[in-house]
């Protein structure tokens, strides 16, 4: 029979577990940040819309150019980006308009999963609202549900981002990153 040597089983055994807890480590570290509640890369630019708000839900009213109601639960899932004008969008507010439509194209084949709403008074420059009307659904808030998210100051532009049921995901206040706004767009659209 053959002696075995103590010294040498324990010495095998603490390489064993060390080798388990090499692979062990990584998903224990992974259970206790996912259980305080970090998650990577997750953090958004757009401000959370607190209290949560179902706009299907409360019968926000949006009516359209040709008197149609916008459809906030949408036959296929695609968001919404709505466009809060402030008072006389002009230069600046029509340049953020601009960078939102190209925001959608950069979507590539995504881009169709985005719908562009306009709230408010379209420029009253003739060019710039045909243009605008290549990319934007132009509407108006009917019981003006939408008045806190609306900015004061002349010439700018809030935008809010709306799931395909209607759920309002994130708000982006006047003068926000626009591309940061387009990284949001790439994380949500996939």
């Amino acid at each position: 029979m053959n002696n075995v040597d103590p010294s040498k089983v324990r010495r095998n055994r603490i390489y064993l577990l060390l080798i388990a807890l090499v692979f062990a480590a990584p998903m224990i570290v992974a259970a206790l940040l996912t259980s305080t509640g970090w998650q990577p890369g997750v953090k958004g630019n757009g401000l959370p819309i607190t209290p949560q708000r179902n706009f299907a839900d409360e019968h926000l009213q949006v009516k359209l150019e040709n008197d149609q109601s916008w459809p906030w639960k949408d036959s296929e899932p695609r968001l919404t980006l709505i466009a809060i004008a402030g008072p006389d969008c002009a230069t600046r507010c029509f340049d953020a308009l601009t960078g939102l439509a190209k925001a959608r194209v950069m979507l590539n084949n995504n881009q169709s999963r985005l719908r562009l709403l306009y709230l408010g008074a379209p420029p009253a420059d003739a060019t710039r609202l045909t243009a605008m009307k290549t990319f934007w659904a132009l509407g108006n808030d009917v019981d003006n549900k939408l008045v806190d998210y609306r900015p004061t100051a002349p010439d700018s532009v809030s935008v809010i981002l709306v799931e395909s049921d209607g759920i309002a995901l994130a708000r982006y206040p006047a003068g926000f990153d626009g591309p940061g706004l387009l990284r949001d767009l790439r994380q949500v659209i996939k």
